[in-house]
């Protein structure tokens, strides 16, 4: 009877939470008071709380910090160096007579690049050549914009800083071909849906033959003034392939990718241009996830707060939660929009409490509960809404309308959500 009652209180905390972050409230903070609401109600003594709660989950997971820190750090490495914008510029020459295959093109360029780079700056410095060459098709902005962002939510599933943030809540699941051969299913089926997506607008895509020839003649300005070489080109996918073909740990694969960025761009060849710029790339990385750090550690402390108090909800969630793997999917798939705004299957929001949930009750094998977790979370909330960082930027950078982004792209992030989370059942049950 007495855990029943905590129960129920921990579960009215948790809504409670949901409402917080869902009308804006910080998250940071949210998370913080639900660790210290978990531990008094759910009884936790002094002791167990100062050191199981509050001070090893946050130690334990300085070695995902560490990775986090590099992938950010590789991401700003490749676009100081030039080779992201390189990529992007490239896409200019497809010949105007073709802008559907274009738009296509440019979509699975930006997703290449973002398999490994990661961040707002990131994001933005890919943005300001990609979205203006979008409009130049013939796209209008709200299908512009939403192609761009579901481009650059697809290669999330693969991407090791967000697969570190979510291996928080499942730490048996590991960053290799396990999990990366879904990784990349569902990176695909996300660039198919964009696909099917511009080829459903494909009426509204007018070429106006001038206005790109002109584009391509300002690209081609670009490409001569300062880019990379074509043979950097296969730096953004190499610390997948270090992991996938040798078995290489993130860190040395990241390593070895940020080296040879420097090197094949030419930014070795003076020792004091090499230090200046990687000084002012770590500078930047680490500025553009200081935030995101803090918060992920005052995460662990709930996450340790949630797994304390599993035994006592698991009997109500006992008959809440569906035991077999498709019907939770189906229901995930159904409820996916609750992942924009920050809501309960928004794991960077009030989701967390769900993902602490899900890992905690251990109804499901933590590799189908990861993937639970990373489909709204990528294909929704990171793909389609307003309050994720680069997103809003793309809306202010475009002077798109926040409700006319969200009709566009919510549809086919919806829908991605659904065909990866049957995926999911496939491939892990």
């Amino acid at each position: 009877m007495t855990n029943l009652i905590i129960g129920i209180l921990l579960l009215l905390t948790f809504f409670a939470f949901i409402y917080f972050v869902m009308r804006g409230g910080n998250i940071m903070i949210g998370f913080f008071f639900m660790a210290l609401l978990w531990t008094i109600i759910g009884g936790i003594s002094y002791k167990v709380a100062i050191n199981d709660i509050f001070s090893q989950p946050a130690l334990d997971y300085g070695s995902t910090i560490v990775v986090i820190i590099f992938g950010s750090w590789f991401g700003r490495v490749l676009v100081d160096t030039q080779i992201a914008g390189s990529i992007s510029e490239q896409t200019i020459r497809v010949s105007h007579k073709h802008p559907i295959v274009a738009a296509i093109l440019v979509c699975i360029v930006t997703a290449f690049i973002f398999t490994s780079s990661y961040g707002v700056g990131a994001v933005i410095a890919v943005g300001v050549i990609l979205l203006p060459i979008l409009e130049s098709l013939g796209l209008p902005k709200n299908v512009s914009v939403a192609a761009f962002v579901l481009s650059v939510g697809a290669p999330m599933y693969v991407n090791i800083v967000i697969i570190k943030q979510i291996q928080l809540f499942f730490p048996k699941v590991l960053y290799g071909s396990k999990y990366l051969g879904y990784g990349f299913a569902a990176m695909i089926v996300q660039m198919l849906v964009v696909v099917i997506f511009i080829l459903v607008h494909a009426k509204l895509i007018h070429a106006n033959e001038e206005i790109v020839e002109e584009k391509n003649k300002n690209g081609d300005d670009i490409l001569d003034k300062k880019s990379a070489p074509i043979y950097s080109y296969f730096i953004p996918i190499m610390p997948v392939f270090m992991n996938l073909a040798f078995g290489w740990q993130p860190i040395p694969a990241l390593l070895l990718s940020i080296i040879l960025a420097l090197l094949l761009t030419g930014n070795m060849v003076s020792y004091r241009h090499c230090l200046k710029l990687i000084n002012s790339t770590i500078n930047k990385s680490v500025s553009d996830i200081s935030g995101l750090l803090v918060m992920l550690f005052i995460l662990t402390m709930f996450s340790a707060a949630a797994v304390k108090n599993t035994a006592r909800f698991s009997a109500i969630l006992h008959n809440i939660i569906p035991h077999n793997p498709l019907i939770i999917a189906i229901a995930f798939a159904i409820l996916a929009p609750l992942a924009l705004f920050r809501g309960p299957l928004m794991v960077w929001g009030a989701g967390s409490a769900t993902a602490a949930v899900i890992a905690g009750t251990e109804f499901f094998n933590q590799y189908f509960g990861f993937a639970l977790i990373i489909v709204p979370a990528v294909s929704m909330a990171v793909s389609a809404c307003v309050t994720q960082s680069w997103n809003l930027w793309a809306l202010e950078y475009t002077k798109l309308d926040p409700k006319k982004f969200l009709v566009t792209g919510v549809p086919w992030a919806w829908g991605t959500c659904a065909l990866n989370l049957l995926l999911a059942v496939v491939m892990f049950n």
